[in-house]
């Protein structure tokens, strides 16, 4: 059986919703965050030597990183479900979002994290001016590149009903994280009625739903 080495409110969700859709059976291993540093749990580096998640083990097989994951299960298990026709102009599209997903939306959604909170978790004394640097890092650099890909999502979505063409597929899996994350930190989704409508119709599906419960509490839904 799959085993889903799944940590709280992180990307590993996605992979759980996956294997919703996908309709597979599977087993869930639990691990938290630290309340403090947000960071994944040791126990994970005995899984993998980076300790992130999501990571999955498969029959011997021991796969990383949520593309890969999503690009694995497809393969082995999707039997053409959840990915467009090779060859046709959808499947590039849907190439582009998988990888697009992780290499370039969530580096900005990071920063703006890291650069949000490092206010307050500097001592005392240098406080004022961390902020001052962290102000000037997210108003100069990371809040006008958060605009240019929000602006992007939602135009992209006036092309089709889906970011890979007019069906439902494993990019919308892969670009849900980004765009949750996004409303939560990036963009007020009342302004973006495209990505506002995204984020419905995945809220509602009953594969999102089972997902949820199988993995815990998730603040992005």
């Amino acid at each position: 059986m799959i085993k889903v080495h799944h940590l709280n409110d992180s990307r590993s969700q996605r992979v759980l919703w996956l294997l919703e859709e996908l309709g597979l059976d599977y087993e869930v291993v639990r691990y938290e965050r630290d309340a403090t540093s947000r960071l994944a749990p040791p126990e994970l580096l005995a899984i993998h030597p980076l300790g992130k998640s999501p990571v999955i083990q498969d029959d011997g097989v021991t796969v990383a990183e949520t593309g890969a994951v999503v690009e694995y299960l497809l393969d082995t298990y999707g039997e053409g479900r959840l990915r467009p026709a090779a060859g046709s102009e959808d499947a590039r599209r849907f190439t582009y979002w998988l990888h697009y997903a992780e290499g370039s939306a969530m580096p900005p959604l990071l920063l703006k994290l890291v650069f949000s909170m490092l206010p307050r978790r500097a001592p005392g004394l240098v406080r004022p001016l961390v902020k001052s640097i962290a102000a000037k890092a997210l108003t100069g650099f990371v809040d006008p590149q958060l605009r240019t890909h929000v602006g992007f999502w939602e135009d992209e979505l006036g092309r089709s009903e889906w970011f890979a063409g007019d069906q439902f597929t494993a990019a919308d899996i892969m670009m849900s994280f980004p765009v949750e994350a996004g409303a939560d930190r990036a963009f007020d989704p009342a302004t973006k009625p495209r990505l506002r409508a995204f984020l419905d119709k995945i809220h509602a599906r009953p594969a999102y739903r089972r997902a949820l419960e199988r993995g815990g509490a998730y603040s992005y839904a």
